[in-house]
């Protein structure tokens, strides 16, 4: 049951991700076409992209990640025997998660501190500055604890399967 909704979590932030690349590209090609056919612009849609990337990347790690579709380079591992490649493979599971925590304890101190101070983001939007540190825990932890089931649960793939 735990499994099942962890993975609907991860998948959901996958499926916000793709909505919001589909929706910037939209957003941005509309603007684009606005402009040339001398109707104007809209000027939050330059802030829209620089806050939707980062975030859609946040969303979508911890998926692909899960899946073992992220960004990796394992070349010595693959052309190690498999009894060397395994501890290996830990050791970088182990250094990601180390580096997992740290961002998740950096960004609840970042959330905490913005709020405190009642820092605000005054561009063409305005809003709470915490909001945009407000993923980097959410994401990180749950990069952590996939890193952390990898290590437990014998590398990559390990307990993924179809969702519900």
């Amino acid at each position: 049951m735990i499994g099942r909704a962890y993975r609907w979590v991860l998948h959901a932030g996958a499926v916000v991700a793709a909505l919001l690349l589909g929706a910037l590209a939209l957003l941005v090609t509309g603007d684009v076409v606005a402009r040339n056919l001398g109707l104007g612009t809209l000027p939050w849609i330059i802030e829209v992209s620089e806050y939707s990337l980062p975030l859609a990347t946040f969303l979508v790690a911890p998926w692909l990640l899960h899946r073992s579709e992220h960004v990796r380079l394992d070349t010595l591992i693959a052309a190690l025997p498999a009894a060397a490649g395994r501890p290996l493979e830990r050791v970088a599971d182990a250094v990601g998660l180390m580096i997992c925590v740290v961002f998740v304890v950096y960004g609840a101190k970042a959330i905490a501190s913005s709020a405190q101070q009642g820092s605000m983001v005054i561009k063409a939007i305005v809003f709470p500055e915490w909001w945009l540190y407000a993923p980097v825990p959410v994401c990180f932890a749950l990069l952590a604890i996939e890193f952390v089931r990898r290590m437990v649960g014998g590398g990559a793939m390990a307990g993924a399967g179809p969702l519900p």
